[in-house]
């Protein structure tokens, strides 16, 4: 129960992530009262920060929307929903007036253009870039805006524990806020802003705030996920023995770069000439086959990029130097990683979950626009579209107070008990998820990564913790993953090593209880002829 002692703070909506989505959010919900919670500093915890790559968004004079949506359905692998990815399109352009307005820096040609790149999977030049800091600049822009409401409260270094639900309604959060104190945010709604996975695997590009909470939180309360077991393994991460690993952004291939093995072949022109540009489920797992065979691999700028690289890639360039690599040079040796989750929270196109009061955006949330595989730089575009819609659906649907009272008080999350055994089972965890539920899964894999996920959730402390939720995220994934007998998109079975048109489907993790298992069903995907005219 509730003690005297705990704080209670009554707002319109809490915001739990403090990345670009969770801070569109906040910004477009007016003059409502909001808490942000966030578990690091402002302006710096989270992936959005750390995005090179840029934002992609249909702004050149030989682009639309139309051929944007095109990629982003072709990408998905046959799994996109196809009214939500042309709603993405179409947002676009107006997602980045929106950001210009609120002075983000983008890079311009010598005319005052937008200086747009290319990357893979996109049949032209649309992404924006900030140098390879774009994340950085726009979450820059984002902050600054932010702090300047007095109505958006900021609970920095503070933890999510799990989400208040009573008569069938989420009616806040509970949080651990930065000096230990228990918290319960009352409000009338939630908005999960959270990010990814990243850190479920021992290989990946993500932040250490990337712990699966927002999906853990809903996944707890009976929220319905969806997609959860398509991951994306970004094929040029920066193999030095960092962790996270630093990434080296698509960009790079973009201006010419090569992917060469050890003997320096190009050994990806063997699936196509453009084949460093296919998408990054293709190129990740001929990396990962070189690999595994002994082989090292390089990314090679050399020619590329070469002496341009401290002004064009500085953040890159940084990287490498960081680790003794200097890319002018020498090749960059390279190995997929984790990087991005096309799964979530099943929301519809204004981020509404199957759960009354709670929303979700972002990398957290499964609008559907990816599919089985995400279109680069589409994901600070889908943060920014979305963040804004869900605001904008939440002032339109709920009113400002919140009732007097609950119909019952709420337990409160028990205390954290520390004990050096989670450190343990979140890194045999991590290498499990990496070995046997990676780049390529097949069932004996996955069966045993089940078993041991079980035995490790039993060994966790008692209450919420960041071990906890990667249990459960984990197992939730390796659920999936092994329900799905195909290969489509960021999931490669080596067991069924194609896509099959019976699993043209979404899978929906509709289970809140692992003491029976994960419930599953299908919804089957409406084919492109049934959404004419939306």
């Amino acid at each position: 129960m509730i003690a005297a002692h705990d704080d209670v703070r009554t707002t319109d909506v809490a915001i739990v992530g403090a990345g670009a989505a969770g801070l569109a959010a906040a910004l477009a919900l007016g003059d409502r009262r909001v808490c942000l919670v966030t578990k690091g500093r402002l302006g710096r915890a989270g992936a959005s920060p750390h995005a090179q790559g840029g934002i992609a968004a249909a702004v050149g004079s030989d682009d639309a929307p139309e051929h944007h949506a095109a990629d982003t359905i072709a990408a998905s692998d046959g799994l996109a929903d196809i009214a939500i990815a042309r709603l993405l399109a179409q947002s676009g352009p107006g997602a980045i007036e929106t950001l210009v307005e609120l002075g983000t820096r983008f890079d311009r040609d010598e005319n005052d253009h937008f200086d747009l790149g290319r990357e893979a999977a996109h049949s032209r030049r649309r992404i924006l870039h900030s140098k390879d800091a774009t994340g950085a600049e726009i979450v820059r822009a984002l902050t600054q805006a932010v702090r300047a409401r007095p109505q958006i409260e900021i609970l920095e270094n503070a933890f999510a524990e799990d989400l208040v639900v009573d008569a069938a309604r989420v009616q806040g959060v509970f949080v651990r806020d930065a000096s230990g104190a228990r918290v319960w945010v009352r409000a009338r709604a939630v908005v999960l802003a959270t990010g990814g996975i990243g850190r479920l695997y021992s290989h990946t590009t993500n932040p250490v705030e990337a712990t699966g909470d927002g999906l853990a939180m809903a996944w707890r309360a009976g929220a319905r996920l969806a997609d959860v077991e398509f991951v994306q393994f970004h094929p040029t991460a920066l193999a030095c023995g960092a962790d996270p690993m630093p990434l080296l952004t698509e960009a790079l291939r973009g201006r010419g770069a090569h992917i060469i093995d050890g003997q320096g072949v190009r050994f990806l022109q063997e699936i196509g000439p453009e084949a460093e540009l296919l998408s990054r489920d293709i190129v990740a797992r001929a990396v990962w086959e070189r690999l595994a065979e002994g082989e090292l691999v390089f990314l090679d700028a050399r020619e590329a990029v070469g002496d341009a690289f401290p002004n064009q890639f500085p953040t890159v360039f940084s990287l490498c130097q960081a680790h003794g690599i200097d890319p002018r040079t020498v090749p960059i040796p390279i190995s997929p990683a984790a990087h991005y989750h096309m799964g979530g929270v099943r929301v519809d196109g204004d981020g509404r979950s199957s759960l009354s009061g709670l929303w979700a955006c972002g990398e957290v949330a499964c609008t559907g626009v990816h599919g089985a595989n995400r279109l680069a730089s589409n994901s600070l575009l889908e943060a920014l579209v979305f963040g804004g819609r869900v605001a904008r659906d939440i002032v339109a649907s709920t009113a400002q107070a919140m009732p007097a009272s609950l119909r019952r008080v709420p337990d409160m999350s028990p205390d954290r008990l520390t004990q050096d055994r989670d450190v343990e089972v979140v890194a045999a965890v991590r290498a499990l998820m990496w070995r046997q539920v990676g780049v390529v899964r097949e069932e004996a894999g996955l069966r045993s990564a089940l078993r041991a996920l079980e035995s490790h959730g039993a060994g966790l402390a008692p209450g919420p913790s960041e071990a906890r939720n990667l249990v459960d995220v984990a197992r939730i994934v390796s659920s999936a993953a092994l329900a799905r007998k195909e290969s489509r998109g960021g999931h490669f079975r080596s067991d069924y090593p194609h896509a099959r048109p019976i699993w043209q489907r979404r899978i929906v993790v509709c289970g809140a209880d692992f003491e029976t298992s994960v419930e599953l069903m299908t919804e089957e995907m409406r084919p492109p002829a049934a959404l004419a005219g939306r």
